[in-house]
């Protein structure tokens, strides 16, 4: 029992490491979220989408974490380095979430009129997650760098942890479009979340610091 107990107090903050930065990063008005939501508000294919979106996430965030933990395996000045820049991303993360915090936005889901094919809304799914730069800095770079300098026996739970950020995001999105739309429309629900997206940014920032200084 004592055994059990140790082993969840050791892989409980990796995942929710793993799933508050992921929640953080993912969290954000761009044409991904919006396809999911139209998707969602047309009850149209949201599974197959919802599942492509988060299996993509879950598959990129594995190769980011996996590879780089390779990469970094022998070379503990890189990690430092890395985690250190990480930091700094993330605190201007929050920084720009702050800013964004301070504006109105809203979330609109534009009706392009006639209905999608199961496979013509995978492809389009599939366009607004591959072909957007920034998922592989996110998911591959970030993601994996950060997931990177966990323990070796630790690094598949923060996997688990940010891909299923992803897979709760999209499925409230897409599930609950109907119920979320009118909440999206708010920019002051949107100010809210910025404004707690920056401060989860801020302590993953402070933690990666306290990792990397606590190497040396």
């Amino acid at each position: 029992m004592q055994t059990l107990s140790t082993s969840v107090s050791l892989i409980l903050p990796v995942v929710v490491q793993g799933l508050a930065l992921s929640f953080g990063l993912i969290v954000a008005i761009g044409a991904q979220n919006a396809f999911v939501l139209r998707q969602g508000l047309r009850r149209e294919h949201v599974g197959s989408v919802v599942l492509f979106c988060a299996l993509a996430d879950a598959v990129l965030i594995a190769a980011g974490v996996m590879g780089m933990a390779q990469a970094l395996g022998e070379r503990p000045d890189l990690a430092r380095a890395l985690a250190l820049a990480g930091a700094a991303f993330l605190a201007y993360y929050g920084f720009a979430a702050l800013q964004r915090a301070r504006q109105a936005h809203r979330l609109q889901a534009a009706d392009s009129g006639a209905g999608l094919s199961r496979a013509a809304a995978v492809a389009q799914a599939a366009a607004f997650t591959l072909l957007n730069p920034h998922v592989y800095l996110d998911t591959v770079l970030l993601v994996g760098s950060i997931g990177a300098q966990q323990p070796a026996p630790l690094r598949g739970w923060f996997v688990v942890g940010a891909s299923t950020a992803s897979l709760l995001w999209f499925g409230m999105l897409g599930f609950g479009a109907r119920w979320l739309a009118p909440w999206f429309a708010r920019p002051r629900a949107w100010q809210v979340l910025d404004g707690l997206i920056a401060l989860t940014m801020w302590v993953l920032a402070g933690l990666l610091v306290r990792h990397a200084l606590n190497g040396m």
